[in-house]
């Protein structure tokens, strides 16, 4: 595991833009202060009252560190979920919020300039675009593959843009990878994401991977890579520190 050094700290960020992706997911722009730094992987908490509970929540923040305290979010809707029904409200335009940031220690070091092979599963493509887009900044050359698994083609909320990025950059190949075939071709693979990655990459021991989504979901992907061949110690994922194994 990598480590950050950024101390979190608690600012005050407005809501400046909340634009819908697909019927569960919208993208949210907040608005801090110019001086807010961060690593790619790393994520934010906002403070929200939940049943008459103060909480935390945490999101992955979706774009690399632009220096003028712009942040990108990926919010997910889910019914039956008290915890978003009570921040929906805080989320509209001009809504100032309390967040605590940088947090997470999976992240993208400056210094590594191997090839990335990035997974992800529905949401979590937030850290990994954020990844992709840090990395391809420094590196532009870099080779890096962004794999995206999900239940079917409507759950893939930015796959045009994913397509039309990687259409225009050599170094990025995008796969997008759903469970259910549905009546939208997205030219991908209808597969599990682990079985899809067991029948689509050869080797993967030059690469340093990282990973985002459900515990399960980790973990099903590194049993996959590592019947390949023996992984490295060059694996990525919030979940190794929250759901260790």
């Amino acid at each position: 595991m990598t480590h950050a050094t950024v101390t979190p700290r608690t600012v005050r960020c407005r809501v400046v833009e909340r634009q819908p992706l697909s019927q569960e997911v919208a993208r949210i722009w907040l608005q801090g202060p110019e001086s807010l730094c961060y690593q790619p992987g790393q994520y934010l908490e906002i403070q929200a009252s939940v049943e008459g509970e103060e909480r935390w929540l945490p999101f992955s923040i979706a774009n690399a560190c632009t220096h003028d305290g712009r942040l990108e979010l990926h919010v997910q809707f889910q019914s039956g979920s008290a915890s978003l029904a009570a921040l929906a409200h805080q989320l509209d335009a001009e809504s100032l919020l309390t967040v605590r940031l940088p947090k997470g220690e999976c992240v993208l070091q400056e210094d590594d300039d191997r090839p990335l092979l990035l997974v992800a599963a529905a949401t979590g493509m937030a850290q990994m675009k954020a990844i992709a887009e840090a990395a391809l900044q420094r590196y532009p050359q870099r080779q890096v593959d962004l794999w995206w698994g999900a239940r079917g083609a409507d759950d893939l909320y930015l796959h045009t843009h994913l397509r039309q990025w990687a259409a225009a950059t050599p170094a990025l190949s995008y796969f997008p990878v759903v469970e259910q075939a549905g009546e939208h071709n997205i030219g991908g693979v209808v597969a599990r994401i682990d079985d899809a990655l067991i029948q689509h990459v050869q080797a993967h021991r030059h690469y340093s991977i990282f990973l985002s989504g459900s515990p399960g979901m980790v973990y099903g992907v590194v049993d996959s890579l590592a019947s390949i061949e023996p992984m490295t110690e060059q694996v990525f994922s919030d979940v190794f520190s929250y759901a260790p194994r």
